[in-house]
């Protein structure tokens, strides 16, 4: 199986398997001098792991990271690890796992779950958890996005969930602040309280329910992209949709662009007191010819319901037999919950690459 990397001169490479004895990353081309803690990758994987609230899968992973190369101790600051430009390899045990769990759909493909392809293609599966189709290895992805974030000066990404079935938040309500406070990285705490009747409704008749989230990231320099077959938008759209169970992407008004005039789609410029180019407004969604704008870069993606659900769905045997799938063990009822702090470090990953090919390229920082 090839194609475990992404990235151009930040690469990221992952490995492992959901049901394995651990999984990680190596992250490639950070540049020397990139200061981080523990700490710092510590705080995102707890954003993302298992087992915090009844609204998402039970599995019991502490996530506990451990850099294993391309750093070295600061000489005068405690916990600080400076980079020291070589490969940083990041390794994550898995405590939790239970393979059994997986034992009477081992010859059973899961509708929804990708076990009839892997096997068409690879003539083989993990059917424990799905091995590397599991979204347990965002894990990863995660870890390395702690770092990218590290990269571009002044970078902020945040994410939150705007949509949970057929529920979406109120904007006029968005709250950064509240996004922390609840257990599904929400906006707008009306709409929390909501979902969580939702949800538990969703749960209790052994079923799953899809998701939206939004990631804003704020602090991207003007001019990193490119025009044709490198657009950072491109690239984003690419990052998201490679995280599991994501179907759509959408950057800035995306699809509701279709149903705009030019005279409203089009965002207008003045120069400012600074006599720099402002938007009046940002429907490109900070990106324009698939090179950034300055403006905060916005993008949008849909995840699909959790194909893992107690109720019975028709499926068949790799031997050709017809047979109904129930599918055991410990799910996400909605796993666009997870995915928030996944997508941000997706678009962070993505941003830091693209404003490394920038400087290589134009010299420019």
């Amino acid at each position: 199986m090839s194609l475990n990397t992404f990235g151009h001169l930040f690469r990221v490479t992952t490995w492992g398997e959901s049901h394995g004895p651990g999984l990680g990353c190596v992250v490639d081309g950070c540049p020397p001098g990139i200061e981080f803690t523990i700490a710092e990758i510590q705080l995102q994987l707890d954003r993302r792991k298992p087992g915090q609230s009844r609204h998402t899968t039970q599995r019991k992973e502490s996530d506990s990271v451990q850099v294993l190369s391309g750093v070295m101790p600061h000489d005068t600051k405690p916990d600080v690890l400076v980079a020291t430009g070589t490969p940083i390899s990041m390794l994550i045990w898995n405590e939790d796992q239970r393979s059994k769990d997986y034992s009477e759909i081992k010859d059973r493909y899961r509708p929804g779950h990708a076990d009839y392809t892997y096997d068409v293609k690879y003539g083989i599966r993990d059917y424990r958890g799905g091995g590397r189709s599991s979204a347990r290895e965002t894990a990863a992805r995660v870890a390395a996005g702690a770092i990218a974030r590290k990269i571009v000066p002044g970078l902020v990404v945040r994410a939150a969930m705007i949509q949970m079935g057929v529920h979406r938040i109120d904007r006029t309500r968005w709250d950064w602040s509240q996004v922390e406070l609840n257990d599904y990285f929400c906006p707008d705490a009306q709409a929390a309280e909501l979902w969580s009747e939702y949800l538990e409704s969703i749960r209790l008749n052994k079923n799953s329910v899809g998701g939206v989230i939004e990631v804003i990231a704020e602090g991207v320099p003007a001019g990193i992209g490119a025009p044709l077959y490198g657009k950072l938008d491109q690239d984003i759209a690419g990052g998201l949709m490679s995280i599991n169970a994501v179907k759509g992407v959408e950057i800035g008004s995306g699809f509701e662009a279709a149903e705009l005039l030019g005279t409203e789609n089009a965002d207008e410029m003045r120069l400012g007191s600074d006599g720099k180019v402002e938007f009046l407004s940002n429907h490109a969604g900070g990106i324009l010819g698939g090179i950034s704008t300055g403006q905060p870069v916005v993008a949008r993606f849909a995840v699909k319901p959790t194909s893992s659900i107690l109720t019975p769905r028709r499926s068949v045997t790799a031997t050709g037999e017809e047979v109904d799938v129930i599918t055991k063990g410990r799910h996400d009822p909605c796993v666009g919950i997870r995915a928030v702090p996944i997508g941000e470090a997706m678009v962070a990953c993505i941003i830091a690459d693209h404003y490394l090919l920038h400087r290589g390229q134009t010299g420019k920082a």
